[in-house]
């Protein structure tokens, strides 16, 4: 005999989630993969279904459609790019070092999620129009935060440009460009590049020098 509950093969509703949340994401891991690799166009759901070992009604149970994956694995960076930004922003310190920061952890994003970067910008052209406006309105208010804290620091006195607006796209554009460039096994890691990327927006935004920031 026995002392303690009985075992039984009953889950609870938290490990179902959890198992539920792990098939979901090797589906998307498999998608983002061979989306990169392939194409969009060029793979398709049994092609997905095959290299998971599973059949396509598996992938229904957690997707509509190929379209609905590719929204599942271009939104989230989206969504993260802007969480960095707005983290960035509303953390304490001078415009200069928010700038530094939220540059820092905007390229880890994009490098962090390179092939999901790399996918979203071949395959926007696919993506349904309400997914993608979704995107674009998260894009926007990413170029928005970013705006403000330029100009934030120009008034400041801390930087000094003419535009924040136009500033502000070229700073994403440049960071977001690397997925075509970066490589893993590169010159500079992760935190480095980020660490270069911000020394570039800095002289972008004109960035008062230090000495000059403290200067009575």
């Amino acid at each position: 005999m026995t002392n303690g509950p009985p075992i039984t093969n009953a889950t609870t509703p938290g490990m179902r989630d959890e198992i539920l949340a792990y098939k979901r994401e090797r589906i998307l891991q498999e998608a983002v993969t061979l989306f990169y690799e392939r194409g969009f166009t060029g793979t398709t759901l049994d092609d997905i279904a095959h290299e998971l070992g599973v059949t396509k009604p598996f992938i229904y149970t957690h997707f509509r459609s190929k379209t609905d994956l590719l929204a599942a694995i271009c939104l989230p960076t989206i969504q993260m790019s802007l969480d960095a930004a707005i983290t960035a922003v509303e953390s304490g310190g001078s415009a200069t070092e928010r700038l530094r920061k939220l540059i820092v952890d905007f390229t880890r994003v994009v490098l962090v999620r390179q092939p999901n970067i790399a996918v979203f910008f071949r395959e926007e052209k696919s993506l349904e129009p309400a997914a993608l406006a979704e995107i674009n309105a998260l894009r926007q208010k990413f170029d928005r935060t970013l705006s403000r804290l330029l100009k934030d620091g120009a008034a400041a006195g801390e930087f000094h440009l003419h535009d924040a607006s136009l500033t502000a796209l070229a700073m994403g554009g440049m960071i977001s460009w690397a997925y075509t460039w970066h490589r893993p096994d590169g010159r500079l890691n992760v935190e480095e590049l980020g660490e270069r990327m911000a020394e570039l927006a800095l002289q972008m935004a004109g960035a008062s020098p230090p000495s000059t920031l403290h200067a009575c």
